[in-house]
């Protein structure tokens, strides 16, 4: 019996090692390979910003799975998924789950503010909308046609459904596309409808691929409702997001579970740093690590 206890004990404590080694990194700063989980929606600058970290770290592997917010909290929960990016940190139940499961709290905080786009057909004449006029439509009070992504567990149709429609089911007028490329394409050919995505995918005039999708789509206006004068309407730029005039800003937040330095705090380290600020801006989004001077959207 002694012998038993004490085989089991032994068992026990080489588990408890092994479990807490799943987190501790085996990589570097600059070297090594990780698995991250990404937000849809910040395809297009988490690319950006991957690829310049990359040719400066060469020995840097990143495996990176772009899917809805709601799936990539549940990858984190798993042992082979150490960052992941969306529209949002954890919540105090959260928090402590995961401090429980790994005995310490993931770091999490916000990289940079974008926003959700309205997007519009190029020759549409309706491109002024009231935080009213989006809410009528998602609800199908009117039934213009409404395309997103067909992922209801994105952080772009999580936020509409906190700030706009209070939760309520989206009307029968809301259609579903792949991706937010998806719907630009669904823009491009249905000029009645208008559509939803993060300004990350269309608000980058200087990005060739972005500014080719800009001869057939266009982003619309939207109220001011924190201007001192009434009547006022914002495109959504780096100017309007950051004093507050664009009402719909989206705010790309890293949650990083790592005990130890590792690449995933490397490439934390490169987005925070100046050259990784510029990235943001140049992309046309809000960096928040950085006081950098802002450029209107083309």
């Amino acid at each position: 019996m002694r012998k038993f206890l004490l085989a089991f004990t032994l068992l026990v404590f080489v588990f408890s090692c092994s479990n807490k080694k799943q987190y501790a990194p085996q990589d570097t700063l600059t070297a090594g390979t990780i698995r991250i989980s990404a937000e849809e929606s910040f395809k297009p600058i988490l690319e950006a910003e991957i690829k310049v970290f990359k040719s400066l770290n060469p020995k840097a592997n990143f495996l990176v799975d772009y899917k809805s917010e709601i799936e990539c909290l549940k990858d984190f929960t798993s042992d082979s998924t150490r960052m992941i990016f969306i529209t949002r940190g954890l919540d105090k139940r959260e928090e402590s789950s995961f401090k429980n499961q790994l005995g310490f709290t993931p770091t999490y905080g916000i990289l940079a503010y974008s926003a959700i786009a309205i997007l519009v057909h190029k020759d549409a004449k309706d491109s002024l909308f009231t935080l009213n006029d989006l809410k009528d439509r998602l609800l199908g009070t009117n039934p213009q046609t409404v395309v997103m992504d067909g992922n209801n567990l994105t952080g772009v149709v999580r936020f509409l459904k906190d700030s706009l429609t209070k939760q309520a089911p989206f009307g029968k007028n809301v259609v579903s596309a792949e991706g937010s490329k998806g719907v630009i394409d669904y823009i491009k050919t249905h000029p009645e409808a208008m559509g939803f995505l993060d300004l990350s995918w269309i608000g980058d005039g200087l990005d060739p691929k972005q500014a080719e999708e800009r001869k057939y789509v266009k982003t619309a206006m939207l109220e001011c409702t924190l201007c001192a004068e009434k009547g006022l309407f914002a495109q959504p730029s780096q100017s309007t997001i950051s004093k507050g005039e664009y009402s719909l800003s989206l705010p790309l937040y890293y949650i990083l579970k790592e005990n130890a330095p590792g690449l995933g705090s490397g490439l934390l380290n490169y987005m925070s740093s100046e050259n990784g600020q510029k990235i943001f801006h140049r992309a046309f989004l809000v960096p928040v690590k950085m006081n950098l001077n802002k450029r209107k959207v083309i």
